[in-house]
């Protein structure tokens, strides 16, 4: 299980690999243009991710038919979503927690491209009741 500590290690490589993207290729690209490069960063600096995972949902002992899709999943700690969009929206928040929920993911990011500074305000961090069982 990984630890408070080393999930924040996790997360700022993450960030840092999103802002290294953005400093080279800007706002203004597809969603998916940006997730390839989170993609190919994330190998160059050996981060072990999964992508675009489908969760199923149970329901009172049945799993329920869905498309969820998580954009990347950290080193099994880190949800992450990869937008462009002018705000970081209230559904891509509902988004990312229930990702997390269903991942069992301490801590979640999303990451929005379509900005000036990813690191002020193109990201934005995510905790649940699972990060409070991490040691420190």
């Amino acid at each position: 299980m990984v630890t408070k500590t080393q999930l924040r290690e996790i997360t700022y490589d993450v960030i840092g690999a999103a802002i290294e993207i953005h400093k080279a290729l800007g706002p203004g690209l597809l969603e998916s243009v940006y997730h390839e490069c989170m993609k190919h960063e994330l190998t160059l600096r050996q981060i072990n991710f999964l992508t675009e995972i489908s969760m199923p949902v149970c329901y009172k002992q049945i799993e329920v038919a869905s498309n969820l899709r998580c954009d990347l999943f950290i080193e099994n700690c880190l949800a992450v979503e990869v937008k462009t969009s002018k705000t970081i929206e209230p559904i891509f928040e509902a988004q990312i927690l229930t990702y997390m929920k269903l991942l069992e993911a301490p801590q979640g990011l999303i990451l929005n491209f379509n900005c000036v500074n990813i690191f002020s305000e193109g990201q934005k961090t995510y905790i649940n009741d699972f990060y409070r069982f991490l040691e420190d």
